[in-house]
């Protein structure tokens, strides 16, 4: 949790360095970085509620949470709705404008979506069979499919990580989990002509940046070559705070306080800081992990570990789209960047782990996920 708490200080530090270019005397907080002060104090509350009931009662409300999600995803899909309410931005229909706050319902569909998986794997072992794998994949499928629609490649493919985490540490079979991800490798290129123009646009230029092809800097890879030559500049020390205002200010980043703010932390305070805050996502991964594995309730177990894998994923991720390693496809860095949903997510599942560490089960008997007994086929 302090881990959590370090991150997003420091995530409010790089949305003020990234917005503002020079703050007045009388100024000393931004109005973004005013709004994520309110989003952090709303998530650490809802952290610390969701910590102080037995984690037993989210294996109760997992189903009917997920239907919810399920049913807010496709409300934004519905063509009837007015933009008032449903307006796309960059062409995602992905957020619900409540007025004082945008709503966005894939972030609460991970919480959902990672109850219900661990609730349905905590009493089963049909999963141990390529064929048992049918149930948890259609789970799997309908979020993935409603965010493919919007579209959110981004958010949809973090979906992926979580399911197999949780899987192993159920006890599903590495030679079965291999196999799926074999065909899928097989079928990916088939799904290339369905993409949208933009997606296209985005892995063409994907491949010219791998190439070395700067034709593009201007343009389709502006965001790319941007974001690396701010985290080129930062060198090892970082720059001086007005430097680095300067430099993220007229280099004009775009998404700067969002999905890009990765290479606003390393300009600000170099490699180094680079390195402290992905040491700090170490830190929370492995106090989570530590939880799951002091942990003997399977549900707790395969909770936390779809927790850490849609975390680990999505810094993963980030990360490598600041730094020109994968593709920049929208994904938000847990913690750090700006968003009232973003932040309140990360903070609810950092409320499940320390939830679990709260309420430590004694003993689990029967055949409960996260214990693998016999060799089924």
């Amino acid at each position: 949790m302090l881990a959590g708490l370090a991150l997003s200080l420091l995530g409010l530090d790089a949305i003020d360095i990234g917005e503002r270019l020079a703050p007045g005397p009388g100024d000393p907080i931004g109005p973004i970085e005013q709004k994520q002060t309110i989003f952090l104090f709303v998530g650490l509350l809802a952290g610390g509620c969701i910590a102080l009931p037995s984690y037993r009662f989210f294996a109760v409300l997992a189903w009917p949470a997920y239907f919810v999600a399920i049913a807010l995803l496709i409300f934004l899909l519905l063509p009837f709705v007015p933009e008032s309410i449903v307006k796309p931005r960059n062409g995602a229909r992905g957020w619900i404008d409540l007025g004082f706050v945008d709503l966005q319902p894939a972030e609460f569909a991970k919480v959902a979506y990672v109850l219900t998986v661990a609730a349905y794997l905590r009493t089963r072992r049909n999963h141990r069979t390529f064929i048992g794998l049918a149930v948890p994949g259609i789970i799997t499928f309908v979020p993935v499919a409603l965010l493919t629609r919007q579209p959110d490649l981004g958010t949809a493919a973090l979906f992926i990580p979580s399911l197999f985490a949780m899987l192993v540490i159920a006890g599903a079979k590495i030679r079965h989990l291999t196999l799926i991800v074999a065909i899928a490798m097989m079928a990916a290129p088939t799904v290339y002509p369905l993409l949208e123009p933009h997606q296209k646009q985005r892995i063409v230029g994907y491949v010219g940046q791998l190439r070395g092809d700067r034709s593009t800097a201007s343009d389709i890879n502006f965001q790319a070559f941007t974001a690396q030559a701010l985290v080129g500049a930062g060198g090892l020390h970082g720059q001086p705070e007005p430097r680095a205002r300067a430099l993220v200010h007229y280099n004009r980043l775009p998404e700067r306080h969002n999905d890009m703010i990765y290479s606003v932390i390393v300009c600000r305070h170099g490699q180094r800081g680079g390195t402290l805050a992905l040491g700090l996502y170490g830190v929370w991964l492995l106090g989570a992990g530590l939880t799951a594995w002091m942990s003997r309730d399977g549900f707790a177990r395969v909770m936390i570990c779809g927790v850490m894998g849609f975390l680990a994923a999505q810094v993963f991720v980030n990360v490598g789209m600041n730094i020109g390693l994968l593709p920049i496809i929208g994904i938000t860095l847990p913690f750090v960047s700006y968003g009232g949903s973003s932040m309140l997510t990360t903070w609810l599942m950092t409320g499940l782990v320390l939830n679990v560490g709260l309420h430590r089960a004694p003993s689990v008997r029967g055949r409960g996920s996260g214990y693998p007994d016999g060799d089924d086929e």
